[in-house]
């Protein structure tokens, strides 16, 4: 019956586009080429079905928390594919959400080492073979075959890979797992890793290896290891002084990963080494931490790299993975990439060899004065396209909307150092901006190709980040270091807005086209609202996907401005908004049903084009919940 099911969907799919990638495509392009849903009748969506993942009911009977729903699904072959915070497998119809078949791993039962994130999962398909890969908070890569629900009993151990071995030394399992989407490319299934920063204090002499690896789709076997941190004789080991490199780990891929299947190449945003805000112990550039890395899908061979900071000591991972783009400039076509970051910086490079479309130069940066840390004196700032975010926190970038907001935000600059982008952490603390969280974060830019315009959500949200000194001797680190958001001038922002925000970028150009701010903010602030101000956006995640038609971006906004005092926040209210492609105006707005908090998906079943969102209740129970036009 199963079968017979699954066989009749197929056909349904075949009448419209599907969403088979994270991402929508290996490129991550979060793009669908539907138009059915215009900005004219976009006001006119309605809830058509929901589905409730198995995790909500398990939670209730064992007393538990579900983790928050960032999961993304997939729609390939007339089925929708999703992995739920309990990394519970379900197949559901698209045209109404039955459920057709569930898969659990049963990682909610190790609790210890649960994560309750699961960002999205990997389709793959060769000869008769039709799988879904992913990866759990139990370190198992799981294959599993699409017909029938269940493990591939020819992958690994009886359908799954230990991730827990293979790697150059024993692993914290507590702090090793997956939350993002492997991909696959030639028969490749490609994964990263999620390891727990260390905060607060000092890390361990010997950290767990943050190693990307690829795993033969068909048979499960580890077929090569990227070492993030070179080992001896590696390219980049000398980068690693006072043999740095045989202790320190992370330098992991968190987030989502592209891929070129002709080129048979994946992209590697890789992450911030142990240790986000101080390397006294760790000397060096420290390749390939903070590096986007081109490997070879077949061999892990690096083909090219590119080093977005040196020394990192501001968490600055690459948070999404890099958008590929085939461009002309002034005339000659490349095949190019785009990667936003949490530095507000967008970096175009050919995506054949690494180098820059545009100049990025090394500029001299502001030097640490923490005993023992030696800061890189340069940092590569790309010449084209310009930042979409503001990138530092000095007098010109506080909130002035009234004198005495002025003088209350320069008192709260004056107790912290502060400066230019890449100012260092310090014991006193340094107002960062952007913050850990970005700049842009793991919800990534969507791309029309079309046009090659690419649209990129950002926040304006600072940090406060310090150091103090370990008093423990027999620390492997000298300094531990912390970070919470900077204060709030009476329950507003220290900074000017926008908060949130959109910005298109003409990859043909370098160019921005166009900035709008995502929600309105806190204009209804008891001391901004007379002053008739223009919106502001706030500083939510905003999630998107581009049609034919419109740029959709759903998201959510506090609703605390009334006569609240400080910054008391009461409701959240979730916001579904449609922009203009060209111009950036919001073409219509609507409330949202639920709490969203992962990447949408778009795609057309029997004439009809959904849009169906990760998102949770209000009981916190993960759903996913699908919006179309009336019949």
């Amino acid at each position: 019956m199963l079968v017979h099911t699954l066989l009749i969907l197929i056909a349904v799919a075949s009448q419209g586009e599907e969403w088979p990638y994270y991402a929508a495509d290996a490129k991550s392009s979060k793009y669908a080429p539907l138009s059915q849903i215009d900005g004219d009748n976009f006001a006119r969506l309605q809830e058509v079905w929901r589905y409730t993942a198995p995790d909500k009911e398990i939670a209730e009977r064992h007393y538990m928390w579900t983790g928050t729903n960032k999961g993304t699904p997939l729609m390939v072959d007339g089925v929708l594919y999703y992995g739920s915070p309990f990394n519970i497998l379900s197949a559901v119809d698209p045209t109404n959400g039955e459920e057709l078949w569930t898969f659990d791993p049963k990682v909610w039962e190790n609790y210890e080492g649960f994560t309750g994130i699961l960002r999205g999962i990997a389709y793959w398909q060769s000869g008769g073979k039709k799988r879904i890969f992913y990866a759990t908070s139990t370190d198992r890569l799981y294959s599993i075959d699409i017909e029938t629900g269940q493990p591939d009993p020819e992958f690994g151990e009886g359908g799954f890979a230990d991730l827990g071995k293979g790697l150059r030394r024993d692993i914290d399992r507590k702090r090793y797992s997956v939350t993002s989407a492997p991909i696959v490319c030639r028969d490749v299934v490609v994964v990263g890793s999620a390891i727990t920063d260390w905060h607060g204090r000092s890390p361990p002499q010997y950290s767990t290896p943050g190693d990307v690896r690829g795993f033969d789709a068909h048979t499960g076997e580890q077929v090569w290891v990227f070492q993030t941190v070179p080992q001896e004789g590696e390219y980049g080991n000398d980068t690693w002084e006072n043999d740095a490199w045989q202790t320190f780990g992370q330098a992991n891929v968190w987030s989502a990963m592209s891929a070129d299947d002709e080129l048979g190449y994946v992209y590697l945003p890789i992450s911030s080494t142990t240790h986000n805000h101080y390397g006294g112990e760790r000397p060096g550039a420290n390749l390939f931490s903070q590096t986007l890395v081109c490997l070879k899908a077949a061999t892990g061979e690096r083909v090219w790299h590119y080093q977005l900071i040196h020394h990192g000591l501001w968490n600055y991972d690459p948070p999404a993975p890099p958008v590929l783009a085939d461009i002309k400039v002034a005339g000659k076509a490349i095949k190019a990439l785009a990667l936003v970051s949490k530095q507000a910086f967008c970096y175009v490079l050919d995506r054949t060899t690494g180098e820059p479309v545009w100049p990025i130069k090394e500029r001299a940066v502001p030097q640490s004065k923490t005993p023992g840390e030696q800061s890189w004196p340069t940092q590569p700032f790309p010449s084209k396209p310009a930042p979409y975010d503001h990138q530092s926190l000095q007098e010109d970038d506080l909130i002035d909307f009234t004198p005495e907001l002025r003088e209350k935000a320069l008192a709260i600059l004056q107790r912290y150092d502060h400066g230019p982008l890449f100012t260092p952490p310090s014991e006193k603390g340094t107002l960062v901006l952007p913050g850990g969280l970005g700049g842009s974060d793991w919800s990534g830019a969507a791309l029309v190709p079309k046009e090659n315009v690419l649209y990129v959500p950002s926040r304006t949200d600072p940090d406060i980040v310090w150091l103090e000194k370990v008093k423990n001797p027999r620390a492997f680190s000298a300094y531990a270091s912390f970070k919470r958001s900077a204060e709030y001038v009476n329950g507003l922002p220290l900074t000017k807005p926008p908060y949130g925000r959109i910005t298109a970028i003409d990859l043909d150009t370098g160019e921005h086209v166009w900035m709008s701010p995502v929600g309105q903010g806190p204009v209804n602030h008891r001391a901004l609202r007379d002053l008739d101000l223009p919106a502001m956006g706030w500083f939510h995640y905003n999630f998107i996907l581009a049609t034919e038609t419109v740029l959709v971006v759903v998201s959510q906004q506090p609703d605390w401005w009334g006569d609240l005092r400080d910054d008391d926040f009461v409701e959240q209210t979730s916001y579904l908004r449609a922009f203009d492609l060209d111009t950036g105006a919001v073409l219509a707005e609507l409330e949202f049903p639920g709490h969203p908090n992962g990447s949408p998906i778009s795609y057309m079943a029997n004439g009809r084009q959904y849009l169906v969102f990760p998102i949770n209740d209000d009981d916190g129970g993960p759903q996913l919940v699908a919006l179309a036009l009336p019949e």
